[in-house]
């Protein structure tokens, strides 16, 4: 890479994507793999440009934070696959979990993450990203993320000066905290990013990991006057701090779980993916596989009225 990217046109690349692999049991064999390399060619000809990587790394360290050669040869295999059939890469650091419960005590871990990823990538075209952390929140607040997040990103920059980073606020990459978001002004090679999933009691409803929702069921979508709004007002708001600060803002998660119904569904991922496109950002749909799917792979099809969804024909 002989020259920093602009992170607008680096945006305008992504385009639209899909989060891939953070369930699958690929990490543990590359043979009990559920995502293959097809997957890779039906997510390029149906239409995306990019692919979310969500990188559970930690598990795979040892004592001395050292990741597996056997991870790594996993996630070698993807970043490949993925210049072979033309998409770019995000490397998605997706301990988000962990992170919540000890920052402090684990960052150790996450700055020898990116010491290594960024080496072992250091020579990677320009079409793999960097992704810092998903979803900082809990005990890493937003104070603890501002103070500490140009530790990773230096690490980062010492051998990748040139690498688009993407970077999000604490509080779940939640909109409503973009505006508490503190970034080196001198870095412009960095795109935001937020997750979108208002409203939550239609989002996650029946989902048993989210405790409010957990028993909700039958709530519907119709795309109305009032529930576009809500989401152009939301937006909006986005749109206006891209706007003050400059950066390029990628929309990396959204979607709806599938105990809702799927028309429902499908207009609410419709009209996301439009609203935001309309901006001018980029989006990465959750998920490819596992829950809020969009394509089933134990079918061996995609689930047609959600790809249509994000990718209209």
């Amino acid at each position: 890479m002989s020259s920093t990217p602009d992170s607008f046109a680096q945006n305008r690349r992504l385009g639209r994507g899909v989060n891939i692999v953070g369930y699958d049991p690929i990490w543990k064999s590359r043979s009990e793999g559920r995502f293959q390399a097809k997957h890779f060619r039906l997510i390029r000809e149906a239409g995306f440009n990019h692919v979310r990587v969500n990188l559970h790394a930690f598990r795979h360290m040892d004592a001395d934070h050292r990741l597996a050669p056997s991870w790594f040869e996993t996630l070698d295999w993807v970043v490949g696959q993925c210049e072979e059939n033309g998409l770019l890469a995000i490397l998605d650091l997706h301990e988000f979990t962990a992170m919540a419960e000890d920052p402090v005590g684990l960052m150790p871990m996450l700055l020898a993450f990116w010491r290594q990823v960024g080496d072992r990538y250091r020579n990677a075209p320009d079409s793999v990203v960097f992704e810092i952390l998903n979803e900082p929140n809990g005990k890493f607040t937003v104070e603890l993320w501002n103070q500490v997040l140009g530790e990773p990103l230096n690490i980062i920059r010492d051998q990748n000066p040139d690498r688009t980073v993407i970077v999000g606020p604490a509080h779940w990459n939640g909109i409503d905290h973009l505006d508490k978001l503190q970034l080196p002004e001198d870095d412009r090679n960095l795109i935001v990013t937020v997750h979108y999933y208002h409203p939550m009691e239609f989002t996650h409803q029946g989902a048993k990991w989210a405790a409010e929702h957990k028993d909700k069921s039958g709530i519907l979508w119709m795309g109305s006057e009032a529930e576009i709004g809500a989401i152009r007002k939301d937006f909006a708001g986005v749109q206006a701090w891209s706007k003050a600060n400059d950066r390029p803002i990628y929309l990396g998660e959204f979607g709806a779980y599938d105990k809702a119904d799927m028309p429902s569904r499908a207009r609410y991922t419709a009209s996301i993916a439009r609203e935001a496109e309309a901006l001018g950002w980029s989006w990465g749909y959750w998920q490819f596989d596992s829950d809020f799917v969009v394509y089933d792979i134990d079918q061996d099809r995609w689930v047609e009225p959600i790809r249509d969804a994000l990718v209209p024909a």
